[in-house]
């Protein structure tokens, strides 16, 4: 049990992993109150226009890839976090005011969280590859599992405090407490030892920097094999918003509570799944078994029968996505040079993420179609596909990968 928290000895990791896990409920909060308002208040239960809010907010990590795993590799990092966590929280408390005020209209849900994944799209290869200058890479695997214990641990609290929040005070105010919350990873990072922090070589700028991560990428065939994979699963399968409320307003008439709880239920899988991997080494059969369990609970949530039986589905998806998504991480990290991670992590970020302006309209026009059934079909063949792709990789040994240098 001790090796399974240990990255929490380094006095830096647990100040970040404080400030992180209060900033990660209210995020949390934020997006099931985001798509309560999209799906109930300012649509008639339109999948599809959720689903456009999920292309405006994650399309900048494929838009926006040159310069994020630019800045990643070249810039300080704590600096640049602290500037993406600002705009960040500062974008919440906005949203919040107009909600509250009653003037907040579809489009400027789409305007705000285009701007909030601009940020993020900044800011997630930092926040990801910062770890290793947290706690080195001895213990990396480990403390990327912790992480994601935090914010599927989030996962847990948030939608059933924004369920609450909504019903009883409205949407806004779980906007507004987002935007407070970041006022903790803020507070973190400044708090930081920075004199303790074990920095990464930075790499030289110069002409060619995003094209060499490319290139780089292209002569590996167990990273092209795993972004592959990502592609797969991050356009197709993790539409959880529109999966989960189409399923939990349209075909089992969930109210606000009810609907908080179901992704807080999906939390106690991801949350499973984080903490399986914070005690392992991560290896690339993790992959095979993630995208085919991942698969399968898909299947099983599309037969689901009523409430309940579908809640306990998404614990076997969430227990998947985050074997599968945490190896992805690990893998990448560790067997790439430490000048070249901010590249790479921020191609794993765009090509996972990225694809969602194509994923998440196609999965919210057939649920709107040909019901929500069909959609959670869309996520069960992304599992299987990526199932594929590593059985290939793993057949012809495409997943042995150098040592980093």
């Amino acid at each position: 049990m001790a090796g399974l928290f240990r990255s929490l000895r380094n006095p830096n990791y647990r100040i970040w992993a404080a400030g992180a896990l209060v900033s990660n409920i209210g995020t949390w909060m934020q997006n099931t109150a985001q798509d309560w308002l999209v799906y109930t208040q300012l649509t008639h239960h339109s999948a599809s226009a959720l689903g456009a809010v999920m292309a405006l907010q994650y399309g900048p990590q494929l838009l926006f890839l040159p310069w994020t795993g630019f800045a990643a590799d070249h810039f300080n990092q704590r600096k640049l976090l602290l500037a993406t966590q600002a705009a960040m929280g500062t974008l919440a408390l906005i949203l919040g005011v107009l909600t509250i005020t009653g003037l907040v209209q579809l489009w400027h849900v789409y305007l705000f969280a285009f701007l909030f994944g601009t940020a993020a799209a900044f800011d997630a290869p930092v926040r990801q590859t910062f770890v290793a200058e947290l706690v080195g890479d001895a213990d990396l695997p480990n403390a990327v599992a912790l992480n994601s214990a935090s914010y599927n641990g989030a996962r847990m609290a948030g939608p059933a405090v924004a369920g609450l929040a909504i019903a009883a005070a409205g949407t806004g105010w779980a906007f507004l407490a987002n935007g407070l919350s970041f006022v903790a990873v803020l507070a973190s990072l400044f708090l930081l030892r920075v004199n303790a922090l074990q920095a990464s070589a930075r790499a030289q700028r110069g002409k060619g920097s995003f094209t060499e991560g490319f290139r780089y990428v292209r002569g590996r065939p167990d990273l092209i094999a795993i972004l592959l994979m990502l592609f797969l699963i991050g356009t197709f399968g993790l539409n959880f918003p529109i999966f989960v409320s189409t399923m939990a307003v349209g075909v089992f008439h969930a109210n606000a509570r009810s609907y908080g709880l179901l992704s807080s239920i999906m939390a106690i899988g991801t949350m499973s799944g984080a903490l399986l991997g914070a005690g392992r080494q991560p290896r690339f059969s993790f992959l095979l078994i993630g995208s085919t369990v991942f698969g399968l609970g898909f299947t099983f949530a599309m037969l689901a029968w009523n409430y309940w039986m579908f809640a306990a589905t998404l614990v076997i998806i969430g227990v998947a996505a985050l074997t599968f998504t945490n190896a992805t991480n690990s893998l990448m990290q560790l067997t790439t040079p430490p000048a070249m991670r901010g590249r790479v992590m921020a191609m794993r970020i765009g090509i996972a993420l990225g694809g969602t302006p194509i994923g998440a309209p196609l999965t919210g026009w057939v649920a709107d179609h040909l019901g929500p059934r069909w959609g959670l079909g869309i996520g069960a063949t992304s599992g299987f596909a990526a199932a594929i792709v590593a059985v290939y990789a793993l057949a012809h040994r495409l997943h042995r990968s150098p040592a980093p240098r």
